[in-house]
């Protein structure tokens, strides 16, 4: 899977603030997204990342 930083990426999953698309901050082994609702930052490992994705806008 081709993920660049500032790529915008709709989880499968809905955040708690109801928002489900994320901005990439950070690429690597692990990946740092913000939430587009309410600016959360979070790490999660590539591969729980990669498995949930629905769309890369």
């Amino acid at each position: 899977m081709d993920i660049h930083v500032g790529d915008v990426v709709k989880l499968k999953k809905n955040h708690p603030c109801g928002s489900n698309e994320w901005e990439i901050l950070r690429v690597g082994a692990d990946f740092r997204i913000k939430c587009l609702g309410c600016g959360h930052q979070v790490m999660i490992a590539r591969p729980l990342l990669e498995k949930s994705i629905r769309e890369i806008r």
